[in-house]
């Protein structure tokens, strides 16, 4: 889900966007030279000390130095409204006003440090709030934005990032994002950028892909080895983990090309076998759906490389403890992979058992097969267990009072 992605980079949650961080370790800096305002500045500093003490007058005094035309009382207003709206819904609201004065600072030709704190600012103001979002794309900050991409400056082009992560959550700003030629460029920086854009990079990739032009679109790059290599290095709990195999189910199902270039590189299948053990329940379920789609598409063919990484105690995992369509992937999965030539198209419980029997016996290595075993045992203990339950309480309710 979109939400998701953006709820990894927003404020004070997950490691795996570049907002958290850009939000802890970036403090907002006193206004440097020039004639400012110094006397309305400090007002609008003694009157916003917290959150809490933002009144409408320090709100319009910060709103009165965003339109003013000094650029350091500029400045000082962005750091201020990205300040005060890192946690809070209310003070976003406020400050929707800004969004076009802030949009008209990432185009003037001033230092890093004005783009930098305009781009934050209109970051915040992004971060869970949809009519932020649409108005920041109304306001034409798409265009400076792109060229931040593009930029030499990795802190930049991280900013870009996260920015695009934000905006792409909203379905309004899908379309016209991925129509302005952001996706091979978001693509590229997937392959060449700081570990931290490329982390968002993929998330806004992953956002955009719902949009079925901007799926067509990023297919037509062939992503799959740029997303492949970040999906081996990130944690395979991540949110990153999440949104690459994501992708990529979607490259896989797309064409025999993709699915053969996940084989072919190396620790690719193994990889995706590691968020299936792993990863979060809905990577889990891209990652068994990964899996899945291979050996529907040429069960002679790619059986055995997924047999080879050690897929079978997942699988058994996620047949008691995956979500819905998890569990019903993975029983698909292990009655493909089983010796039989014709496996069944719906595994039945009573057939699990027999299933693994088969596959252990064609497992190189008592270790494997050791860990196989034990994982049938606590699967059909958990489901023991569960149907233990579910008679209990049909019984429970069977007794009248």
């Amino acid at each position: 889900m979109d939400l998701a992605g953006e709820t990894a980079s927003t404020v004070a949650s997950s490691s795996s966007s570049s907002v958290s961080s850009i939000d802890t370790s970036h403090d907002c800096d006193s206004p440097r030279g020039g004639d400012v305002d110094h006397e309305l500045i400090q007002t609008a500093v003694s009157s916003s000390v917290s959150v809490s003490s933002s009144s409408s007058a320090s709100i319009q005094r910060v709103l009165s130095l965003i339109r003013s035309e000094d650029l350091d009382s500029r400045l000082f207003a962005a750091r201020e409204i990205r300040r005060l709206t890192k946690t809070s819904h209310r003070c976003r609201r406020h400050f929707s006003q800004a969004v076009e004065p802030l949009v008209s600072m990432l185009r003037f030709d001033s230092p890093e440090s004005h783009h930098e704190a305009a781009l934050l600012a209109l970051l915040n103001l992004a971060v869970k709030d949809e009519k932020n979002k649409v108005s920041i794309i109304e306001a034409g900050a798409l265009e400076p934005i792109i060229n931040f991409l593009q930029s030499n400056s990795s802190t930049l082009q991280e900013y870009a990032s996260a920015s695009l992560l934000t905006l792409s959550a909203s379905a309004n700003n899908k379309p016209i994002i991925g129509a302005k030629g952001v996706i091979p460029l978001l693509v590229k920086v997937v392959k060449h950028g700081s570990p931290q854009a490329k982390a968002d990079a993929v998330m806004a990739l992953s956002n955009l892909s719902t949009f079925p032009n901007n799926l067509t679109m990023i297919l037509a790059t062939k992503p799959l080895l740029p997303i492949l290599n970040l999906l081996k290095l990130c944690k395979k709990s991540s949110k990153t983990s999440e949104k690459c195999c994501s992708l990529i189910e979607a490259l896989v199902v797309s064409g025999e090309e993709a699915r053969t270039g996940l084989v072919l590189e190396e620790g690719g299948v193994f990889a995706v076998v590691e968020v299936l053990e792993n990863g979060s329940l809905q990577a889990r379920e891209h990652a068994v759906g990964v899996l899945l789609t291979l050996c529907q598409s040429d069960r002679s063919k790619y059986r055995e490389p997924i047999l080879r990484e050690g897929v079978i105690p997942g699988l058994l995992e996620l047949t008691v403890q995956g979500t819905s369509k998890s569990r019903t992937k993975a029983q698909r999965l292990l009655s493909l992979l089983r010796n039989s030539e014709s496996p069944r198209s719906e595994v039945q419980p009573d057939t699990i058992e027999n299933i693994v029997s088969s596959l252990i016996s064609h497992i190189d290595g008592d270790d494997q097969s050791g860990k196989a075993k034990k994982m049938l045992a606590e699967m059909v203990q958990v489901s023991m267990e569960k149907s233990l339950r579910h008679l209990q309480e049909r019984a429970s309710t069977l007794v009248r009072p």
